[in-house]
């Protein structure tokens, strides 16, 4: 009796708050999407409807068809869940091997764009891949007048070692993204995290610092990010935004 008890208590209790939880969780993703803009700063504490100005006034969320890499048609965004979408065989696809272990790829995606003065200022994707225990989840933007150059980086999920490649949330390590360059002179990803030092940012476009003790964390941030602006993520869809002029 009393573990039939606890489990309708249980029971009724994740029903009755399973709303409050989606909220939060999308409140969540706006704060991620606001932090790696730069609309919100580290450590800044804001209140939801806050949140939810800010993120209403300067972002405008955008679903795109992954394969041919336009706006897809018919999708609320508001509505959209990437990650449930990723999950469900009627709404995604197998991905081909790949160094990220990216197992399978949503048939439609969310970009997030940074508006400012009527024209698409930053392009936020969202990126993951396997590091050395787990997925990391996280946001990358890029400056739209290129959609080549950094602005910022961040992981909101992982589970990768504390103090090694849980290093990925140091805001000293992230804060070195800024200004480092994706694509290569032939338009392929080159960005890549090395073991050790890069350069500036200026004189060393493609190197980021390697997180002390992580080699293998490091290794798969490098194959996410490549992974998503290549050909099977984002790629496509960024060929068509530089070929319409950047909108």
């Amino acid at each position: 009796m009393v573990c039939v008890v606890c489990g309708v208590g249980i029971a009724s209790a994740a029903v009755a708050l399973a709303d409050r939880q989606a909220e939060n969780k999308k409140l969540d993703q706006q704060k991620q999407v606001l932090a790696v803009a730069g609309l919100m700063q580290e450590g800044e504490t804001l209140k939801p409807d806050e949140v939810k100005k800010r993120f209403a006034d300067n972002i405008k969320p955008e679903v795109v068809d992954l394969k041919g890499g336009v706006a897809a048609q018919g999708v609320d965004p508001a509505g959209f869940d990437q990650r449930k979408a990723q999950k469900d065989p009627a709404q995604s696809h197998e991905a081909p091997a790949n160094a990220a272990k990216v197992l399978r790829l949503p048939n439609n995606a969310l970009v997030y764009k940074v508006v400012k003065g009527g024209a698409v200022d930053t392009l936020i994707f969202p990126i993951e891949g396997y590091g050395l225990w787990s997925t990391l989840y996280g946001f990358i933007a890029v400056d739209a007048k290129d959609a080549n150059t950094v602005k910022g980086i961040t992981f909101y999920q992982h589970g990768e070692t504390p103090g090694l490649g849980g290093e990925v949330d140091n805001p000293k390590w992230k804060a070195l993204w800024p200004g480092r360059k994706i694509y290569g002179d032939k338009g392929e990803p080159q960005i890549a995290i090395v073991k050790g030092k890069a350069g500036p940012a200026a004189s060393d476009p493609y190197r980021v610092d390697g997180l002390s003790g992580a080699t293998i964390t490091s290794n798969g941030v490098s194959n996410l990010v490549k992974f998503w602006f290549g050909p099977d993520g984002f790629g496509p869809y960024i060929q068509h935004f530089k070929a319409a002029g950047g909108k």
